[in-house]
């Protein structure tokens, strides 16, 4: 019995390891804002989030349309700047620094 607690113990150690490593990050979004991003939209990383409420930027990303609206946003943007792993980073970005947040990026 012993062993099957540890195996289960490693097992829920390992995934919550796993989910934190997988999160998206407000950090890792300002990077590949400022990287990917600030040129082609030509604005500060306050004034692309400052472009909707913490509320709308969840609703966006809700209906799968960060893309989108980036791209709404900063028509200039190439598609590799939109690659499916960055989205995250820029919905936590935007929602941390959006205009209701109280937030200013360094950028």
């Amino acid at each position: 019995m012993g062993k099957i607690t540890k195996l289960a113990v490693a097992a829920l150690f390992g995934m919550a390891v796993m989910t934190t490593a997988a999160s998206a990050d407000p950090a890792k979004g300002l990077k590949l804002y400022s990287k990917k991003l600030k040129k082609a939209c030509g604005l500060k990383g306050s004034e692309f989030a400052a472009k909707h409420t913490q509320a709308e930027w969840e609703k966006i990303m809700e209906e799968g349309k960060m893309a989108a609206e980036i791209k709404a946003i900063c028509p200039d943007v190439k598609d590799k700047a939109l690659k499916e792993k960055y989205i995250p980073h820029y919905f936590d970005f935007s929602y941390e620094y959006a205009k209701d947040s109280g937030n200013v990026p360094s950028c």
